[in-house]
């Protein structure tokens, strides 16, 4: 009887440690990524200065660091959409029959999962080019290489083909390192500035798209210290300055009759002290009603 009972705790325990992970997974939104691609006019100014391969590495390195720097937030269920570039695929993807609008757990069972959120980035604009600069005192040139990168993230809802946001970021070597690129030889820095710069943009525009949908909240207070639901990853840094807002009512564009979202009033200020790979903690610097659950915003 003993062996009988112990036999079944085993069983509720093996079960509970194999179902927590898929109901996790299956409670998270759903993101579809699209692949990333370059504007027609950019491709033909790169083609133009002779700089496809190094427009092509930053591409291929962009398309699947932002895949894995959204799958670290933790925040969503990510499907590569590497075939789609527009918010109708999406949806004719949802009606295809190939999604179990049923069943959360469908990606689970060999189905592919339908997103209800769909990111769509564009590269705008990309320069790689050398820089001399001449010291007189010496008579000697140093070549520093420039490389910037410029994408536009859009977010829909592929339920109803909304734009949620449309967001342009930026990141050069000079956001990376600072003189690190000066040689006083005629050299190229290797391919890891492309890659790094690929890396670092993409981190940028997981962490919006995580805010857009789940905007930063405190998890809990208590005397003087916030945590909130921002760790490692997360664009969070020891020292930064973060705004926290009650939310107020529903505003409503009197034109479009469109719903600009809730009202936000600012009600208190946290600086952060200490980052954890989930969360993170604040010590609160000015209070006004700051309670669980209120909204953050990196003040600027």
């Amino acid at each position: 009887m003993k062996l009988l009972l112990i036999g079944k705790i085993f069983f509720t325990i093996c079960t509970l440690a194999f179902l927590s992970p898929a109901l996790a997974w299956a409670q998270k939104e759903t993101l579809g990524v699209s692949a990333v691609k370059p504007t027609p006019a950019l491709m033909q100014g790169v083609e133009r200065a002779g700089k496809r391969v190094e427009m092509d590495r930053v591409l291929q390195s962009l398309d699947g660091q932002l895949t894995d720097s959204i799958h670290a937030t933790r925040k969503f269920q990510v499907v590569g959409r590497s075939d789609l570039s527009e918010i109708l695929k999406e949806q004719e993807f949802a009606n295809s029959g190939n999604v179990d609008s049923n069943d959360k757990s469908a990606a689970l069972q060999s189905k592919l999962a339908g997103a209800k959120y769909l990111l769509v980035t564009t590269v705008d604009d990309f320069q790689d080019y050398t820089e001399t600069a001449t010291f007189k005192s010496t008579g000697r040139s140093a070549i520093k290489r420039v490389v910037r990168l410029s994408c536009v993230g859009k977010i829909y809802d592929s339920t109803t083909g909304k734009l949620l946001e449309s967001t342009n970021f930026q990141m050069s070597n000079k956001d990376i390192s600072e003189n690190r690129t000066y040689s006083t030889r005629e050299g190229m820095v290797g391919e890891d500035l492309l890659v790094t710069i690929a890396r670092k943009m993409a981190g940028k525009i997981a962490n919006r798209v995580a805010d857009v949908i789940f905007p930063p909240r405190v998890l809990s207070k208590r005397d003087k210290q916030v945590t909130i639901n921002r760790g490692d990853g997360a664009d969070v840094a020891v020292g930064q300055i973060w705004n926290v807002f009650a939310v107020g009512e529903e505003l409503i564009d009197p034109d479009t009759k469109e719903s600009l979202g809730r009202e936000e009033v600012l009600i208190g200020k946290v600086k952060i002290i200490s980052i954890l790979p989930k969360t993170s903690t604040a010590e609160i610097l000015e209070d006004f009603g700051i309670n669980k659950d209120t909204l953050l915003r990196k003040a600027q």
